[in-house]
């Protein structure tokens, strides 16, 4: 069944969604701020850009000569990234960063300081994940056949009793795989699936567009950093991959305990074309916050601690998130629904984990 037939029941609790909605606009309006990005947004911008530039200016003017300095510093690069992608690029792509869609754009082309490639995050994450999350065979972000099971209805391969265990160092590796391998494959998927045509892009455009990016980033980052820098090339080369590392692992670590965790609920591919909740709903039912106190945590992730808000609000500035907060969880009481939280951020990952080892026995069929 293709993706564009699958539809979510409007029936189904569907006055939650509109008293939600109505309640969170009042909150926006009696308060008389915009949605959108305030000045705190910009000046963590301009700091997270700062994290990741300023230790690249270090290197490439050769201020220091120590080697465990350089690879402090693209271990620091590597912080940067993670915060440029979860609290600059991650707005920016969803449109919640300004009201100028120009800007918005422009603002999310800072994927490619992560090695990514913006059109490819739109339909991976806005269209497919945020659309169906937890659905099989449609999110793509619980789909990593065959190396992981993050679904009870995903095969289940022997190796899948050791994920909770192998899924640490691997999880390092994801934006070393976007730099080089998975952004030409999504590209070349997407485009039989017919996805780039809801973007109203065609298919040579972009993947020419790709090719000039990557290249790009690779002579900048890679190339002439080896060049440049008075260091043997296999200390830049071991620096550049440790910024993708760090990067990786943290993207991993931030994401995934907000979906893949045991109390969360996963749904098979719908044969009938209806998937059974209302869309609000079905985001409740698939997602958790975690760490809703911990403002440092908060800060440098965008917010993406109080994913419910986001997955229920993509197109609010995650800055106004925390406020937020209690006018969702207040009204998915008042619609019995749950709204789950993890009460750290070492609870969410231990929970991500735990949901790992159970998905790894052959006979685990979720039931929440």
């Amino acid at each position: 069944m293709d993706f564009k037939h699958v539809k979510f029941s409007r029936d189904a609790n569907a006055d939650f969604i509109n008293t939600l909605r109505k309640r969170v606009n009042e909150y926006f309006k009696e308060n008389k701020i915009s949605k959108f990005a305030n000045t705190e947004m910009v000046v963590k911008t301009v700091c997270m850009l700062a994290i990741y530039f300023i230790p690249y200016a270090l290197l490439m003017l050769n201020v220091f000569s120590s080697p465990w300095i350089m690879l402090a510093l693209w271990f620091i690069m590597g912080i940067g990234m993670t915060g440029v992608g979860t609290s600059v690029m991650h707005d920016a792509v969803h449109g919640a960063y300004s009201k100028n869609k120009f800007v918005n754009k422009l603002i999310g082309q800072s994927i490619v300081l992560l090695g990514g490639y913006y059109y490819n995050w739109e339909l991976q994450h806005n269209v497919l994940h945020h659309s169906y999350t937890n659905i099989n065979e449609m999110d793509e972000d619980i789909h990593s056949d065959p190396i992981f099971r993050f679904s009870p209805d995903q095969e289940h391969k022997k190796h899948h009793k050791l994920q909770y265990l192998y899924c640490w160092p691997l999880y390092s590796l994801m934006t070393i795989q976007w730099s080089t391998t998975k952004d030409f494959n999504q590209l070349i998927r997407y485009n039989k699936k017919g996805l780039l045509k809801t973007i109203n892009q065609s298919f040579s455009k972009l993947m020419s567009q790709l090719i000039i990016l990557k290249t790009a980033y690779y002579a900048v980052f890679v190339i002439l950093p080896i060049i440049v820098i008075d260091a043997p090339w296999f200390i830049t080369t071991i620096g550049v991959v440790l910024m993708h590392l760090v990067c990786g692992f943290a993207l991993a670590v931030i994401f995934q305990p907000a979906h893949v965790v045991p109390e969360t609920q996963y749904f098979e591919k719908p044969t009938s074309g209806t998937v059974e909740n209302n869309w609000a709903v079905h985001q409740i039912l698939t997602t958790t916050n975690f760490a809703p106190k911990n403002r440092i945590l908060n800060w440098f992730i965008g917010g993406l601690n109080y994913q419910i808000e986001h997955h229920l609000f993509p197109n609010i500035c995650h800055v106004h998130y925390r406020k937020i907060s209690k006018i969702v969880k207040k009204t998915a009481n008042e619609f019995d629904l749950p709204y789950h939280s993890a009460k750290t951020f070492r609870r969410a990952v231990l929970n991500h984990g735990k949901m790992l080892y159970k998905l790894g026995k052959k006979d685990y069929y979720h039931t929440a």
